[in-house]
């Protein structure tokens, strides 16, 4: 307790003069005096705080009072559990603070309640009544001055480097923030010069498409002109060839007339009556004699040249005949096609019936054998998502797709049981991306989640030089994005997810060419080959509408489906498909044979993707023509080579069943197939003719799974069509 003649402390009014934050730099010439006159004031403030802190003997009150002086614990520590055991033991009830101990509590609650702590030096400002009061100690308890001087001197030493590293860092960070400024006003400049260029780029293209719509239909009304000149030149031509015989006709007649009347006159003139008799009697036998010759001369030639007719009557009928020539072999050619169609078409029909019976008898014997079918309405309750969540999975499917789609679900509610998954370890077998020993965490993502995270993994894929091996590539994007702590656990759930959904095309995909089972460069050159069409009809909408007219994708009017050449953007794309599978395609994109040719079609929703990567209708028909067609000419291949899948081929047999099969190949692509068929590298790649080839083998079986993992398709027709 207190001593009795003990009175309050009265603390002096301290001025907030001699408070200065701690950040700010001061002169060194003024540091010295400022720290004396810090002193002065607190050796003032200690007199005023210790001038009624003693007791009556003239020492500091002892806290709690009831330890006697004399007792001395031996062999105990301070700190020891045993000391403070026995020391609570003997601890009174009534112990009250010390009349020190609360003065000096009080005195830092009014100078923290003085202290101004808006400004931002509030917590500098905040830490100077507590140097006050630690200096009160030091200057109290004279036995340990020395320790709570070097304490204090640390802190004081540490405070003050912090301070000058704070200084040091300041410019920096107002630089940054320049540096900051600038890039982002640099940046905004930039973009604004973009937007205007392309705005400028657009207006250009809008202006150089109207000028091409413009000489188009100039050309188009020359052309026209043209053609009407030729006819009126053509007409003039017959009629000045009519006027020129006519003129011909009416020369002879005027001839003939003037000769008659020539001989009139002579016959009327008086001379001739005073001629001799003898004279005109021999005159008129002449004349009676050429009369006869030139009437024989006549009939002679009306024999030979009666039933000629004129040259311009000749060359007309021969070109219409050479005409008519030309017509009658183009129809001969037509019917022979139509001939061999006809024949071709009753092959087919004959073969449908074969097909037609033997799919009878084979339904007959399936429904006679089979199980029942499932009642797949009893799935609606087991789904997320109820009746129509199942009714949108199963449209279009059948019993073993459907089973697929039941088997995914139920997996993925197991999957999103389970907390952790086992490590597989560090096998040979084990992919690089999967060997990891314990307990990893599943993470746990949604299907949306997982198709996006698959398609940032392309898309960084494509950009970047594809040094390194994929499933490497796939764990560093891992590590990238996720950090190396978390790597592996979203490694093993990726993986999960994408063994489990087989009719995700971005899954499956995905884990077709990280397990090996497919190359990259197929999911790529797909990618390209969608993006090539979509630009190819972006460039066919002039007006940029994002709508395309369906005759642009179907046949000529008049032709048959079969038969005619399709000027269309898919037969510019994909030249060497077949008129059915085309076909196919537009049925695909929303076009039906009995639809009008004035049916608009908004092409862009053809490429368009649902959150989970599932593609519409005319991009999947795409990707199965794809495998069909490799199908078709790795099948051509087997055929070509003669072997069976179990014998061995050679490298130069290979390269001419290709050319042979495909002879559009260049040397390049071809040099490419080969590679991929016997797995050599592009240092090992032999030129054509060399002895070692002879040597490079490898069983036809391995070299067609290998081709069938690659991107691999025909090139050019199997036969060359000739030049015309």
């Amino acid at each position: 307790m207190d001593s009795p003649n003990s009175q309050p402390l009265n603390f002096p009014t301290t001025s907030r003069a001699h408070l200065r934050p701690l950040g700010v730099s001061i002169d060194d010439s003024l540091f010295t005096e400022t720290k004396n006159t810090q002193k002065r004031k607190l050796s003032q403030k200690r007199k005023t705080l210790l001038s009624g802190s003693f007791s009556i003997g003239g020492h500091l009150s002892p806290w709690p009072r009831y330890i006697s002086d004399q007792t001395i614990l031996h062999n105990r520590k301070p700190c020891s559990d045993d000391y403070r055991k026995r020391a609570g033991l003997q601890q009174p009830l009534g112990t009250t603070k010390p009349r020190y101990l609360e003065q000096l509590e009080n005195y830092l609650r009014k100078e923290l309640l003085l202290l101004d702590l808006s400004t931002d030096s509030a917590q500098e400002l905040r830490l100077q009544p507590y140097r006050e009061i630690f200096e009160f100690f030091i200057e109290d308890f004279k036995t340990y001055k020395p320790l709570l001087s070097s304490i204090k001197n640390a802190y004081e030493v540490m405070l003050a480097h912090q301070r000058e590293k704070i200084r040091a860092l300041e410019p920096l960070k107002a630089k940054l923030i320049t540096v900051n400024e600038n890039c982002n006003e640099r940046i905004l400049a930039m973009r604004a010069e973009e937007r205007d260029e392309i705005s400028m780029l657009k207006k250009e293209k809008m202006n150089l498409l109207k000028l091409i719509d413009k000489k188009n239909e100039e050309k188009i009304s020359l052309q026209i002109e043209v053609t009407k000149l030729r006819k009126n030149l053509a007409e003039e031509y017959l009629h000045y060839l009519s006027e020129r015989d006519a003129r011909k006709i009416l020369i002879a007649d005027l001839n003939e007339l003037r000769y008659q009347r020539e001989d009139m006159s002579l016959a009327q003139s008086p001379g001739v009556w005073g001629e001799d008799p003898m004279k005109l009697t021999v005159a008129l036998k002449m004349a009676r004699q050429d009369l006869t010759r030139t009437q024989m001369e006549l009939n002679t030639m009306k024999a030979n040249f009666g039933d000629v007719v004129p040259r311009r009557d000749f060359e007309m009928q021969e070109k219409t005949l050479k005409e008519l020539q030309e017509q009658l072999e183009s129809l001969r050619d037509d019917y022979e096609e139509v001939r061999k169609e006809h024949e071709m078409l009753l092959q087919l029909h004959m073969s449908t019936l074969k097909e037609r019976d033997q799919f009878y008898s084979e339904l007959q014997e399936i429904q006679r054998t089979s199980t029942p079918r499932p009642d797949w309405s009893k799935c609606e309750d087991m789904v997320a998502g109820g009746r129509d969540r199942w009714h949108m999975l199963a449209e279009g499917k059948n019993s073993d797709q459907l089973v697929d789609v039941l088997l995914e679900e139920i997996g993925e509610g197991l999957l999103r049981e389970k907390d952790f998954f086992p490590g597989l370890g560090y096998g040979e077998s084990i992919p690089p991306f999967l060997r990891f020993d314990g307990i990893v965490e599943n993470k746990k993502p949604t299907k949306k989640e997982v198709v996006k995270l698959l398609k940032d993994a392309w898309k960084e894929r494509i950009t970047e030089e594809q040094k390194e091996k994929f499933p490497d590539f796939f764990f560093s994007f891992l590590e990238r994005h996720f950090g190396p702590g978390d790597a592996m656990a979203w490694a093993y759930t990726i993986f999960e997810y994408i063994k489990l959904f087989h009719t995700n095309e971005v899954m499956s995909q995905f884990y077709a060419v990280l397990m090996g089972k497919r190359k990259e460069s197929v999911y790529i050159k797909q990618k390209q080959t969608i993006a090539q069409l979509l630009k190819e009809m972006t460039n066919v909408d002039s007006q940029n509408e994002g709508l395309l007219t369906m005759e642009q994708l179907r046949p000529q009017p008049g032709l048959s489906a079969l038969m005619s050449p399709y000027s269309t953007v898919l037969k510019s794309t994909f030249p060497l498909k077949k008129d059915e599978r085309i076909q196919e395609l537009m049925e695909a994109g929303g076009w039906h044979p009995s639809s009008s040719n004035a049916d608009l079609l908004d092409y862009r929703l053809l490429f368009m993707e649902d959150e989970e990567g599932q593609s519409v209708p005319f991009v999947q028909k795409l990707w199965e023509q794809y495998v069909v067609e490799k199908d078709e000419y790795l099948n051509e291949l087997k055929q070509e080579l003669g072997l069976e899948l179990n014998e061995e081929v050679t490298l130069p047999k290979v390269r001419e069943a290709l050319m042979n099969i495909d002879p559009s190949l260049d040397k390049q692509t071809l040099n490419h197939y080969l590679r991929q068929a016997f797995q050599l590298p592009m240092t090992e790649m032999p030129e054509e003719g060399e002895e070692r080839e002879e040597g490079i083998v490898t069983q036809l079986q391995t070299a067609l799974e290998q081709l069938q993992m690659s991107d691999i398709r025909r090139m050019g027709p199997r036969e060359q069509e000739p030049a015309s």
